[in-house]
């Protein structure tokens, strides 16, 4: 649609009273390939194609979308949602003209042969299959996802983005006797096909076959109460699911967040310092502008301890009298937009991450983070440890499995007494109210000194 079509449509979406309308224009293709023990399972393809239609009062909101994208369906929807107010209409702004941005893609991954990529996951799965006669699984897949996005609203925005993301999912199972155990990894990047050149996907893929074999004489951990340390990368999950969730608006304006009202005020350690940024180059959960035609930026939350900041989109920014943050996403045209991370970690500290392990005369090192459960409203996760080791006198020792960390985002964060410097991110879908979202969590291996870990008692 051109820009007056676009123009006519919001010039009457404020006549019955609404002081805000919004259209949310999209065109996305996925394409995904899987591979499982040296042969192509599955090459698909799909197109999302659409527009959705938001009305605020206040913070009252109605929302609609269509597949259609013609103006008069559109109008259609709007008459239908407009019905939602009965007052005097509101002046809408004329729409501004659009910012440019650069993504710097090099190899789009509409221009590489199918068969280039079936030869390089295939290539990986063999990595996997070859490390040993104990790897009876290897699974490859490819997952390619280019969003188009045109935003237009009241206020003025008129506002395109291109998101391209790349994601390689890499899974082993390992098996011997009736033991048997599973490891995985998914690095991604908002890259074309370059991450194949970009990242080392051949070492994942041997860290990931060589860690299901080792998980597999993984002795069962004794639980109990003692200090863990969380390697980087994906350990940064905790961060994300039990501090970061609470730190959106969509929890705080509510006040159904531990956080609520703490501007100013300690809650973490002093060496905790954490951001969410939504425009680290070429990071996962980037985008050069977020879902309501905002500019994206580095967003401080934790400073020294000290709660500094919130992610805010509009609609819950009215209610807590604040600006957005660049915070706003959604999955698609057929969602509201909503506060969202992007890129949420813990900063560097100043430590080597092999001397907090020399620190700690006795504790679990969790390598690696898999799954868990959070209640934003509180706080309280549980999240399994994947890879795990004993630190004995100072020194990783026997691996263990069945280990589970279990706590409270609020207090945990005031546990945390060591921070290393080898930031690293982990990829991930993150799902709530406004859908599915790539984001990257974050950290520096970190020690917390005291937290409960789960698992099987015994002597």
């Amino acid at each position: 649609m051109n820009k007056n079509q676009i123009q006519n449509i919001l010039n009457k979406s404020l006549e019955t009273g609404a002081d805000f309308g919004e259209l949310f224009f999209e065109k996305s293709i996925n394409n995904s390939i899987n591979i499982m023990n040296g042969e192509v399972v599955n090459i698909s393809t799909g197109e999302v194609y659409g527009v959705g239609v938001r009305l605020l009062k206040g913070s009252k909101e109605v929302y609609g979308y269509t597949n259609e994208v013609k103006e008069d369906v559109i109008l259609e929807l709007l008459e239908n949602l407009k019905a939602s107010f009965n007052d005097k209409p509101n002046k809408v702004t004329k729409l501004g003209e659009k910012l440019p941005f650069n993504n710097n893609i090099t190899r789009p991954f509409e221009l590489v042969e199918t068969s280039e990529k079936v030869s390089r996951l295939l290539e990986l799965n063999k990595i996997m299959k070859d490390e040993s006669p104990l790897i009876i699984q290897s699974i490859t897949n490819l997952i390619e996802k280019k969003q188009d996005v045109l935003i237009a609203n009241t206020d003025g925005t008129y506002q395109d983005d291109e998101r391209v993301y790349t994601r390689v999912i890499l899974a082993s199972v390992a098996k011997d006797g009736e033991k048997m155990e599973q490891t995985f990894e998914g690095p991604g990047r908002f890259m074309g096909f370059e991450l194949f050149d970009k990242l080392d996907l051949k070492a994942y893929a041997s860290d990931v076959a060589k860690a299901a074999i080792k998980q597999l004489d993984a002795k069962d951990i004794k639980a109990g109460v003692m200090p863990v340390v969380i390697h980087n990368g994906f350990g940064g999950v905790i961060f994300h699911e039990a501090c970061g969730h609470p730190l959106e608006a969509s929890s705080i304006a509510k006040g159904l967040s531990p956080f609520a009202n703490k501007i100013g005020e300690k809650v973490a350690s002093d060496v905790v310092t954490a951001y969410d940024n939504g425009n680290i180059e070429n990071a996962w959960g980037r985008l050069n502008f977020d879902d309501e035609g905002n500019p994206t930026q580095n967003n401080l939350l934790i400073e020294n301890g000290i709660l500094r900041g919130y992610l805010i989109d509009k609609r819950n920014g009215r209610t807590m009298n604040e600006k957005s943050t660049g915070s706003s996403r959604r999955q698609s045209y057929k969602y509201a937009p909503t506060s969202r991370m992007n890129s949420t970690f813990i900063d560097n500290g100043t430590m080597e991450y092999e001397d907090i392990i020399k620190e700690t005369k006795y504790g679990l090192f969790a390598k690696k983070l898999g799954g868990g459960t959070v209640n934003p409203a509180t706080g309280e996760f549980n999240f399994v440890v994947q890879e795990g080791y004993m630190i004995e006198d100072g020194k990783l020792t026997d691996a263990v499995k069945g280990a589970m960390l279990i706590g409270n985002g609020k207090d945990i964060l005031f546990e945390i007494d060591r921070v290393a410097n080898n930031l690293e991110f982990g990829q991930g879908m993150c799902g709530a109210d406004s859908g599915s979202i790539p984001v990257d969590v974050g950290q520096p291996t970190i020690r917390v000194k005291k937290i409960t870990v789960g698992g099987l008692s015994h002597e």
